[in-house]
């Protein structure tokens, strides 16, 4: 890709959630720059017409827009911005290959850039009540897990806590209860060693991340993959269930891991790691303090 100044080509609008998320490294920062370029580049390249620009809350990690292909079918062009977690979303999408996951039509390694089959209706799976939630997301998460045959590019899951666990030892001098964290620290090294399976993870699987669909009735978005234990994998979905999570965390673990089939207790222990020792921007007593507190080992 040439390079070249962004006056050059039409405005962009870039939310400003993804703006302030690229503002904190020099990488995302020159990634941001040359993001209308990239755009304009793709458009040509795929001959796309492009729409509506995704702005709102969950918007933070990816420019994300409606797209037309030349054959005057619906599609998403999306450009990730540099992010560790989700780093191999377009080799994730291409193991799953559109089962259960959104197919990926086209894509571009280099720039992060891929262009994605348009989910219609497109509704959110969180529209429905929680508890139907659980049984979506159980059968999507049981679809996902298979093991990519080697050599494959995904990293273990190990990297992703042993990263998590670098940020959190930075911040040491501001935890509020260090035994808490730390045991959360031993956790995050030791359940990835234990694992009873490795099979490829999404990792950020929530009602969030699921679409109406015609092709399938439900799938998936925004993977974040990496090799690892199908127990994790119950973590994401259990974080943004929080009243539920706060009124009989114990319960709803269980509950939950039994519709996945996996050991309720491993699941325990990787909610208890996350809540006690996953980065945060301000250390505080919060929610996530006292929910590893409530299911503490």
């Amino acid at each position: 890709m040439l390079p070249v100044t962004c006056s050059q080509f039409p405005p962009v609008h870039i939310p400003k959630r993804i703006i302030a998320n690229c503002e904190k490294t020099p990488e995302r920062r020159a990634w941001l720059a040359q993001l209308p370029s990239a755009i304009e580049n793709l458009r040509q390249r795929w001959s796309l017409s492009l729409g509506e620009v995704f702005d709102g809350e969950g918007v933070s990690c990816a420019w994300v827009g409606t797209a037309t292909r030349a054959d005057g079918s619906a599609a998403v062009l999306k450009l990730g911005m540099p992010h560790m977690e989700a780093e191999h979303e377009i080799q994730g999408l291409r193991f799953w290959d559109g089962d259960p996951a959104v197919r990926l039509l086209e894509a571009d390694d280099d720039v992060g850039a891929m262009l994605l089959e348009r989910c219609e209706p497109g509704t959110w799976l969180r529209s429905l009540p929680e508890a139907e939630q659980d049984a979506v997301i159980a059968r999507l998460l049981k679809r996902l897990w298979r093991a990519p045959a080697a050599p494959h590019p995904f990293r273990p899951l190990s990297a992703l806590t042993a990263h998590w666990s670098a940020e959190t030892l930075a911040c040491g001098d501001h935890w509020l209860d260090r035994g808490l964290v730390e045991e959360g620290l031993r956790l995050f090294n030791d359940l990835p060693r234990s694992a009873p399976a490795e099979v490829l993870l999404a990792t950020d699987l929530h009602a969030g991340n699921v679409l109406r669909a015609q092709r399938q009735p439900w799938l998936a978005i925004d993977p974040k993959p990496f090799v690892g234990d199908p127990a994790y994998d119950a973590t994401q979905h259990l974080w943004n269930c929080d009243a539920r999570m706060r009124s009989d965390p114990k319960g709803m673990i269980r509950r939950f891991a039994d519709l996945l089939e996996v050991d309720h207790q491993r699941v325990r222990l990787w909610m208890f790691a996350r809540a006690a020792a996953e980065p945060r921007s301000v250390w505080k007593e919060d929610e996530a303090t006292a929910l590893a507190r409530a299911i503490a080992p």
